[in-house]
């Protein structure tokens, strides 16, 4: 369910503000009133999405000369959407660190719908290359906001995105963020190579890294990315969540996602699509996925 687009930023990377424009959003009333709708349609899980989500709020710009306004925040927002009846769950798709704050952490902790399942852009370990991207935050507010996601809700699964071989990006810069990435508690790595865009500042920055050097740390990233997705996975063996399954009969198998965003298989039934169970997690799978057997315990009511 999109509920913003545009973005305000000028990160120097990025082209999304010339493609996009500022950023906008829909009312607090008509993202309810279509999650009313969705739920009507028998669908049990949102996803909320925008291009940048946490800024949720701000109405267009109608007037020349005129303020742009802001009429609710991300934080109203969900708890709006927390109340409408038939969801039984929304997940959060991506949102900046500077916007995910302490109490967006504390409400979905709380929450009955929300998922234990954040997306955060990092970009960059270092904070050096964080200034010449013009992100708006550092490395240190980061790893705060994982923190307390993680002493809230010890069971989330935390994703990253992060770029590799920005202009000026040396070894060490590289290495900070390797190494950072490698300390904090996060799940999984999304790995974008830096390429470069026309009509932004990056284009113009001196100290271009050569792109056989973007590819190697791209691939030192992935692997590290695949480390700790399958750490995640092995410390959830053996716990009880919810699943969603999907419709999809893949050689036999059908697959659903828990609340912590884990991948989980079981023997294809068409009575199981779109339906909600309690599942055991009991073992890890080569390609990526956990098997689980049915726990018994009954998945709380709408």
């Amino acid at each position: 369910l999109k509920v913003q687009d545009g973005c305000d930023y000028s990160c120097t990377f990025c082209t999304i503000p010339l493609a996009r424009g500022g950023s906008r959003s829909d009312t607090l009333e008509n993202v309810v009133r279509n999650a009313e709708k969705i739920a009507e349609q028998g669908v049990r899980e949102i996803v909320l999405t925008g291009v940048n989500l946490g800024d949720a709020g701000y109405g267009p710009v109608l007037q020349k000369n005129e303020k742009k306004k802001r009429h609710y925040t991300f934080l109203e927002l969900i708890q709006a959407l927390e109340k409408v009846e038939g969801i039984y769950r929304y997940r959060i798709s991506s949102i900046e660190p500077n916007l995910l704050t302490d109490e967006i952490i504390s409400f979905v902790a709380s929450s009955k719908k929300f998922a234990p399942h954040f997306h955060i852009p990092l970009q960059s370990g270092s904070n050096r290359i964080l200034k010449l991207m013009k992100r708006r935050y550092l490395r240190d507010l980061y790893a705060s906001r994982v923190e307390l996601i993680k002493k809230l809700m010890p069971h989330c699964c935390i994703g990253a995105d992060v770029i590799v071989g920005f202009p000026g990006e040396s070894e060490s810069d590289f290495r900070e963020t390797f190494d950072f990435l490698h300390q904090i508690d996060i799940s999984y790595l999304h790995v974008f190579t830096y390429s470069e865009r026309e009509n932004t500042e990056a284009v113009m920055m001196h100290e271009a890294v050569p792109v056989s050097e973007r590819k190697k740390r791209n691939k030192q990233l992935r692997i590290l990315s695949e480390k700790k997705l399958r750490s995640f996975y092995e410390k959830n063996i053996g716990k009880e969540f919810s699943v969603l399954f999907e419709a999809e009969n893949k050689n036999g198998f059908l697959h659903g996602f828990t609340e912590n965003y884990l991948r989980i298989r079981h023997p294809y039934q068409l009575e199981l699509v779109n339906s909600i169970q309690a599942v055991r997690v009991t073992g890890f799978e080569e390609d990526g996925t956990l098997d689980s057997v049915f726990s018994g315990i009954n998945v709380p009511a709408l």
